[in-house]
């Protein structure tokens, strides 16, 4: 590998835009000259590491692979692994890393494929890590949204479905609301936009949320709770009167650009009632503001798109599969270090993450689905600190929302509330944070007043 450094792509946050469009370009050039790019990764091997059933994206990393003149190893089926027996992610990554160049990797635990780059000799593609990202399906829907529309900024995105489990939902909140993007979110009742994600499009991205009335959503969704997030632009209707903020609204809902449509993630319910959503057909297609929306769709689809949708040039779900072989030749390119990305904005920056808090007493994610439930016998719990009055964390792992009630400092054996003066005068290298009063008895802390623990 000629690369000088470990290239992962985990997240939509590992490329800037000017990077994103650098991988465009890239797809470009592989899906109009197959021939010049035959020999590229000969003598190299993907391996393809799948906990989850996939039929598109596995296939076609592997068929990307092949074009580039590499090959790979499958593991469609993890159950026939030693993964089964009960062999950790981490040296399950530490051997398969030591039999390929790169690793793509889906998994069922949200933040995984951090885990896996942290402990891979070779490069890491996230695949999907539970509800959390899919970034590569992500870059998938921007280049087919880029090529159709001719712009990402300033563009109107409507997502329908599970939006609560649908990953791919996710990854591309983030970066259409970079782009400068509005968002429109049309969930199935109980499956909403996780509080968040929501809340990370408002803190890192600008977004301004606006909950949508039936009357601003009149037609085929108008019983939906929606949510319209704005980006790059400053909107706050709640300063406007009635009249100008159902006139404001309207204008931002008047033409759809995109109508990104995804199943009900039924593998990952846990008992949820679910509320229907309309089959997306012709007859709400002609809604005037559905008029000249691109239908998109991650697929498998199940119902909640009708076939005589196929037939109509807005439907782009089958061109998204066929852009998704070049794409993905582009991100084998890129994190291989076979092909530079042509990057026009030299300026270019990544966002600076936030501090890094270490939890090696005390706080544990609470999302059930984070990897640190099942892998926390080698993890130490990570959270980046938001904000420290009020303290506010994310899980480094799986990007849960987490705000703790309890703070100590390691030289001392006593807790204070969260809000505290004391709380935020305690350096974050001697920080210990708590989630409950039990969890800051059981590490050997006492309150430092009981008044704190009553109120």
């Amino acid at each position: 590998m000629s690369a000088t450094r470990k290239r992962d792509l985990v997240s939509i946050d590992d490329l800037t835009n000017a990077e994103i469009e650098g991988l465009f370009t890239l797809a470009d050039e592989m899906a109009a000259d197959r021939k010049a790019v035959r020999d590229l990764a000969r003598g190299l091997i993907l391996v393809t590491l799948f906990y989850e059933p996939s039929t598109r994206t596995r296939l076609s990393f592997e068929a990307a692979m092949l074009r580039l003149g590499g090959s790979y190893q499958s593991c469609p089926n993890m159950d026939d692994t030693s993964a089964a027996k009960g062999e950790s992610l981490a040296d399950t990554l530490r051997v398969v890393g030591r039999y390929g160049d790169v690793v793509v990797l889906r998994h069922p635990r949200e933040g995984a494929s951090r885990v896996a780059a942290r402990y891979s000799p070779v490069p890491i593609v996230n695949a999907g890590d539970g509800g959390r990202e899919h970034p590569t399906q992500t870059l998938i829907d921007l280049y087919t949204i880029a090529r159709d529309k001719r712009k990402l900024d300033g563009l109107c995105v409507a997502f329908t479905g599970d939006l609560r489990y649908g990953r791919t939902v996710h990854s591309l909140a983030y970066a259409l609301a970079r782009f400068g993007a509005d968002i429109v979110c049309l969930p199935a009742k109980g499956l909403e936009l996780p509080h968040h994600v929501v809340r990370r499009l408002e803190t890192d991205f600008g977004c301004f949320p606006v909950k949508l009335t039936p009357a601003d959503l009149k037609g085929a969704f108008e019983k939906t709770e929606g949510l319209l997030l704005t980006a790059g632009r400053p909107f706050q209707p709640d300063l406007f009167s009635n009249a100008e903020r159902r006139s404001a609204i309207q204008r931002r809902l008047a033409h759809v650009d995109v109508l990104y449509v995804t199943r009900v993630q039924k593998e990952r319910l846990k008992g949820e009632a679910v509320g229907d959503l309309p089959v997306i057909d012709l007859a709400l297609l002609s809604e005037n503001r559905f008029r000249n929306a691109l239908v998109l769709h991650p697929l498998p689809r199940v119902n909640e798109i009708a076939c005589e949708v196929d037939d109509d040039p807005r439907a782009r779900y089958f061109t998204q599969v066929e852009r998704g072989v070049p794409v993905r030749m582009a991100i084998l390119a890129h994190v291989l270090g076979l092909k530079d990305l042509v990057v026009v904005e030299k300026s270019a920056k990544r966002r600076a993450a936030p501090p890094l808090y270490r939890s090696d007493v005390g706080l544990h994610c609470p999302s059930p689905g984070c990897i640190t439930a099942t892998e926390l016998g080698y993890l130490t719990p990570e959270f980046h600190v938001l904000e420290r009055r009020p303290l506010r964390l994310r899980c480094a792992f799986c990007d849960f929302l987490v705000e703790p009630r309890w703070v100590a400092s390691r030289h001392e054996r006593v807790f204070h509330r969260f809000d505290s003066p004391h709380s935020a005068k305690i350096h974050l290298e001697n920080l210990v944070i708590f989630g409950s009063v039990d969890e800051a008895k059981r590490a050997g802390f006492e309150p430092a007043d009981l008044a704190e623990i009553e109120r």
